[in-house]
């Protein structure tokens, strides 16, 4: 206990903590000195209490109100603070100061699951949320995104309805976080517009590794404007610096049971040791021309643009390199609007954008309980702002004077008239843009977006064939789960015809149901060249840069074996963690004991990206018997690890069912550079669902 704070005893032995000299006051929320917070105020010793304990009742009342309602969509999120630079001169394109090169900007972003609630896991298939606020000088830009280029939906009329789909079925309050469920593939099976989404949603995308390791994208059209006035369509796209990587299915269920807070602890750890994660954002930029040439509407959020037809611009990244203080504070009164763009940047007429530029204003009402939530100090902007908004429940701000009005004339008798607009300031562009879209207002969406299968069809066509495996077993797993509406997973089926014939063979197969009629198109799908950008395993990176090696010991472990592990691991810039079937660690060959990071029983292989198993003989007999050592090598072998292993281990792997190929090595250079990827090749010989 520090110096300056005095410990006494009450009548009832309760401690009294009384502040020193150099020691803050405990006080109520409005500055009174509290002299007892061990006891409320009773009428005598075992009376009632008394209401007029002002002290107990904002105490309780505070707690009572501590939480706020949570975010209909992305509940579960983490956080953290960064800056963005920028590398690239488009001045030709934008006049935002956000891209004029060398400048460095703060920024906080927000990764989220979609359909659980906060206190859902980490690891569920469920798309990600990616959002970014940058504190320009210019004013707030929040970028709001997900981990995938597409959408469900084409309109934003449809949102309730999918996502009152996909959460907790109404009458029963579960699945928590999960899509396998009637209701969803109900309300999906009878949109087609879905489907390209589906392709990636039953993909490993929605099984991210690591937050570190995962894309993001704007999903959007939006637009650029110089200083001219001349704009062009843009879309964005964060690309992670270690590169994108997955789970696989088993290994993620294990996750959840392993650690439900994996990828919050993940970023969290990797920022507090100073591996700061980084994103380069880069762009696609086209006009009218390119718009128009395309078999696809860009202004269709179910539609991505190839990066073969039109790579990506490099013009900045971002480095995340501050935790949040307080994670409510920050990551959960975060509030992030799509209309927050400075000027530079403007919105295009795609109708699902249109509609969410409603949506997120209004929700954060509801949600932080008041028209000032932009003063709470995490979306507040860094640079001077001012505006005649007043009032409102916790008005933080004090404006004083009469100018609460514009236009005023009070400036002519000396009383302060406010601020007034810039023609620097943000303007809609008056750029006669595309077909169709002006004229009379309707309730109609044109033809241009009625093809809802030729992208869907390149997506899936252009995954390895360890990731069209992977999707037509999460068709199979997450359709079986659809229980009393049998017609949904043959309608399903007969969507997926039009997609590609093979994989609506083998989802049927896994079903154990005949291959339905092909349901018509709206538009007949066109063939599109396969699209390496799409595939997860073509362009994962063999580095073991920001990986973690689990390295598995036990007494008589040889000491110089373990440390050569470690030192190559860490070379290799990856993270070595110690397991030992007691927490207290293991003693090694040359007598000396050496601490583990964690138990075998609570460190399963799921939490790392390749393991190491250094035993003697008798440390490997020891373990033989022991279900969570076994199981640690056979998960590692089933979710395709590499697996280093001493000479003495042997038995283990053997009884683990392991069968050595490439990537079972002994603990040498070998091993390093196999602990870099994954190895899919193993799969065909492990239980598939389709």
């Amino acid at each position: 206990m520090a110096d300056d704070i005095k410990q006494t005893s009450g009548n009832g032995g309760e401690t009294h903590q009384q502040a020193g000299s150099d020691t803050a006051v405990l006080t109520t929320n409005h500055g009174v000195p509290v002299s007892d917070n061990q006891n409320s105020l009773k009428s005598g010793v075992r009376g009632p209490t008394l209401l007029e304990d002002f002290v107990l009742r904002e105490k309780i009342f505070h707690f009572d109100h501590e939480r706020i309602p949570e975010r209909i969509v992305h509940a579960r999120g983490s956080g953290a603070h960064g800056v963005f630079e920028a590398t690239d001169d488009i001045s030709d394109l934008s006049k935002a100061a956000v891209f004029a090169k060398g400048e460095k900007t703060e920024v906080f972003a927000r990764f989220s699951t979609v359909a659980g609630g906060a206190g859902s896991v980490d690891t569920p298939r469920d798309v990600r949320g990616f959002a970014v606020k940058f504190y320009t000088r210019e004013g707030n830009w929040d970028l709001v995104g997900n981990n995938i280029p597409v959408f469900f939906i084409q309109d934003a009329i449809k949102f309730p309805d999918l996502i009152h789909s996909v959460k907790m079925e109404a009458n029963s309050g579960y699945p928590q976080a999960g899509s396998a469920h009637d209701t969803f593939w109900d309300f999906v099976s009878l949109t087609p517009e879905s489907t390209h989404m589906l392709m990636w949603a039953m993909s490993d995308r929605t099984l991210p590794r690591s937050l570190r390791m995962m894309e993001g994208f704007g999903v959007h059209t939006f637009r650029l404007v110089n200083a001219a006035g001349r704009s062009n369509f843009v879309k964005f796209h964060w690309r992670p610096k270690l590169g994108i990587q997955s789970t696989i299915w088993d290994e993620a269920l294990k996750l959840q049971a392993a650690d439900n807070d994996y990828h919050r602890r993940d970023l969290y750890e990797a920022i507090d040791t100073g591996a700061f994660p980084q994103w380069e954002l880069a762009i696609q930029v086209f006009d009218q021309k390119f718009a128009d040439s395309q078999p696809y509407d860009v202004l269709d959020a179910t539609k991505l643009i190839p990066e073969e037809d039109l790579p990506l611009r490099v013009i900045g990244t971002m480095t995340l390199n501050r935790n949040v203080d307080n994670f409510f504070a920050e990551t959960e009164q975060a509030a992030f609007l799509p209309t927050n763009i400075p000027p530079g940047i403007d919105f295009s007429n795609d109708p699902l954008l249109q509609g969410r530029l409603f949506s997120y204003l209004d929700t954060q009402k509801s949600r932080l309980g008041t028209t000032n939530f932009h003063q709470i100090p995490i979306n507040a902007p860094r640079c001077p702002f001012g505006n005649f908004q007043r009032d409102g429940m916790m008005q933080t701000m004090v404006p004083t004077g009469r100018a609460n009005y514009e236009p005023n004339s009070l400036a002519d008798h000396g009383e302060a008239g406010g601020p007034r607009e810039t023609v620097t300031g943000f303007a809609t562009t008056k750029e006669t843009t595309g077909p169709d879209e002006t004229g009379d207002k309707l309730r109609i969406r044109p033809e241009s977006f009625a093809d809802h299968y030729s992208q869907a069809r390149l997506f899936y066509r252009s995954q390895t064939e360890s990731e069209q495996a992977h999707i037509a077993s999460s068709f199979v797993f997450e359709l079986s789960k659809v229980g009393l509406l049998d017609q949904v997973p043959p309608r399903m089926l007969g969507n997926l015809r039009n997609v590609d014939e093979d994989l609506a063979k083998r989802v049927a197969d896994g079903l154990g149901l005949p291959l339905p009629k092909k349901n018509k198109a709206a538009k007949e799908p066109v063939d599109m060249p396969p699209s390496n950008a799409l595939s997860i395993h073509k362009k994962m990176k063999a580095t073991l840069e920001g990986r973690v090696v689990g390295i598995l010991i036990a007494d008589g472990t040889e000491a110089g074996a373990l440390k050569s592990v470690v030192d190559a691991v860490i070379k290799a810039k990856g993270k070595a963690v110690i397991v030992a079937p007691k927490v207290g660690g293991a003693k090694l060959s040359d007598g000396k004991l050496q601490k583990a990071d964690g138990q075998l029983a609570g460190m399963p292989s799921q939490l790392f990206d390749a393991v190491a198993i250094i035993l003697s003989e008798a440390g490997c007999k020891g373990l033989l018997n022991e279900g969570a050592a076994v199981q640690f090598a056979m998960d590692a072998f089933g979710h395709l690890k590499a697996i280093g292993a001493s000479a003495a281990a042997k038995p283990l792997l053997e009884k683990a069912g392991v069968i050595p190929d490439e990537s079972v090595t002994a603990l040498d250079d070998k091993f390093i550079k196999a602990a870099g990827k994954r190895y899919y090749e193993r799969e065909p010989s492990l239980r598939m669902l389709a």
